[in-house]
């Protein structure tokens, strides 16, 4: 039976600004830095003072094949990509957001809140390896280390022409087991952690390259798709989907809804078929 998802702490307006690491720069990482002002701006407006508090990680640089489909130039070409977006965000849109120059660990410090709080809101990933997919499910889903006060991770994903965004509550500190709660992106496709399946091609040497391996605006669709569901939860405090499926070849969109007895049938499946392995 399909659920409504139900917000904790929904309507607060009172609370402090809603805290986000987006975890990665490239396409729809810088997809989603560019989107997510436009909600701290209209929570503003929605009576949430502060806001949004976003905090973007991304070690890698600035390549030429980059400037094809993803908001960088000739002269980026070598520098940081979530330090140069940060920047231009932030003399834009006068905000004081952050960028830290490292790639995603599971044992990284949390940087993200102060030394009595370091709950965060909401991470939203947009990495392309089962590796980096795989940390981050070890990282959230514990009750040890510093990623442990967790409420919600979005994964979002793409190969050519099609991707998914799934909202999720990691099992932590904050999120109990519950039927009620959000499975996430690793819980519901378990295939897209798994290391032993390889990885993707890497990356491309020509614009011609990038293009054939990945359409321009997929990042993008998802991209506004995504931060359109989060608006949701935030303003309304409730969601009857966690997230959505796009094929840009057929232009299909089909949403991932909340059904908790689904996903218990689903589970007794699997158990049953790795016992039969």
């Amino acid at each position: 039976m399909k659920i409504t998802h139900q917000m904790p702490d929904a309507g607060a307006s009172h609370r402090r600004g809603f805290r986000v690491l987006v975890i990665g720069a490239g396409g729809n990482g810088s997809a989603v830095l560019f989107g997510l002002p436009y909600l701290h701006h209209a929570l503003t407006a929605w009576g949430f003072a502060d806001g949004l508090h976003v905090t973007v990680m991304d070690a890698d640089t600035v390549s030429p094949t980059n400037c094809v489909r993803q908001p960088f130039g000739a002269a980026d070409i070598g520098q940081n990509k979530a330090t140069i977006l940060i920047n231009r965000i932030n003399l834009f849109h006068q905000l004081s957001w952050r960028s830290e120059e490292a790639f995603f660990g599971k044992d990284r410090p949390n940087n993200t809140g102060s030394s009595y709080d370091n709950t965060i809101d909401f991470v939203i990933s947009c990495v392309d390896t089962r590796a980096a997919r795989r940390e981050m499910h070890e990282a959230f889903n514990t009750t040890t280390g510093p990623w442990r006060n967790l409420r919600y991770w979005l994964d979002i994903g793409n190969n050519a022409s099609n991707g998914q965004f799934v909202l999720g509550q990691p099992l932590n500190c904050v999120n109990r087991r519950s039927k009620e709660r959000l499975r996430t992106v690793t819980e519901l496709f378990p295939s897209i952690m798994d290391t032993s399946l390889g990885e993707g091609l890497l990356p491309s040497c020509s614009a011609a390259e990038a293009l054939e391996r990945q359409e321009p605006f997929v990042n993008n669709v998802l991209a506004t798709s995504a931060l359109s569901m989060m608006t949701r939860l935030v303003r309304y405090g409730n969601l009857d989907h966690q997230g959505a499926f796009y094929n840009a070849q057929t232009g299909r969109s089909a949403p991932i809804s909340i059904d908790p007895e689904l996903l218990a049938k689903q589970a007794r499946r699997r158990r049953e078929l790795a016992k039969g392995a």
